[in-house]
């Protein structure tokens, strides 16, 4: 980049940062760069990005856009979550679909990344890239994973909370069904202990679904030490699925669960 008497153009400034492996910046960051207004630095801005040369995921923050990502109009999300969260100085870890797309246990590719935050924010719309956050209580003590990406690294709940998750959240996950068959694909990645400590990092009735849904598709092996907690800690009965009536249903004694619904592997 030019000195601090001669500033770059626009232009000349992101790729320079491109140049040194960094595809982010601020509008303060920005302005001071090219020696402007922040009026002036705003306009020069908004023509890179009409450009195609940059995108916007939140308000005063950019990430440059190269060539094989023009289409997209953004950065994949998994290479721009990580630095947004950092500068925003909240704890996050991609979970539930996003999470067990991570360990081949999608069924189908998302069509949002989902984040976990410890309270929810509004989506982000960057191109075609769509994000949602999901607020998750305790999320300091949720096991993740770091996995590479072009970027540098980003945070993913471990196959245990994973499944977790998506017994808490099947409204976010497409449906009991959908988490059945996820469970299916991902329960030989779950390590019994592992399991059982992930469950206290959530509400009880969680474990309660879990173990039932891991019971449906005969996954049974690794179910003792969430058994276990779950005797410890249930004292009364929980439906299967929230909110639905409960005119019609069994009770499943292993779990203490109404289970109100049936179920269906999609494969």
């Amino acid at each position: 980049m030019k000195s601090k008497n001669q500033h770059p153009t626009p232009k000349d400034y992101i790729d320079w940062l491109a140049s040194g492996g960094r595809y982010h910046f601020t509008s303060t960051d920005a302005r001071k760069a090219l020696g402007v207004s922040a009026d002036a630095a705003k306009q020069a801005i908004n023509r890179l990005r009409r450009q195609g040369f940059v995108a916007s995921p939140a308000r005063g923050y950019y990430i440059i856009v190269p060539p094989e990502y023009r289409s997209l109009n953004c950065l994949p999300a998994e290479q721009f979550i990580p630095v947004l969260m950092e500068s925003k100085n909240l704890q996050y870890y991609a979970g539930l679909l996003t999470a067990a797309q991570y360990y081949g246990a999608a069924h189908q590719r998302p069509q949002e990344f989902q984040v976990m935050l410890a309270r929810n924010r509004r989506p982000i719309k960057c191109g075609k890239v769509r994000v949602k956050f999901i607020a998750r209580k305790n999320i300091q003590a949720v096991a993740v994973r770091s996995f590479n990406t072009t970027r540098g690294q980003i945070r993913v709940s471990t196959p245990e909370s994973t499944a977790i998750d998506l017994a808490g959240y099947p409204q976010h996950a497409g449906g009991l069904d959908n988490v059945v068959t996820i469970l299916s694909e991902l329960s030989h990645q779950l390590e019994p202990d592992r399991l059982a400590i992930a469950a206290s990092t959530a509400p009880v009735s969680w474990a309660q679904r879990l173990g039932y849904l891991l019971e449906y598709i005969d996954a049974s092996e690794y179910l003792t030490p969430l058994k276990k907690f779950v005797t410890q800690n249930v004292h009364e009965y929980t439906k299967l699925v929230p909110g639905l009536p409960s005119e019609k249903f069994q009770r499943n004694k292993t779990w203490k669960l109404e289970v109100n619904t049936s179920l269906e592997l999609d494969f």
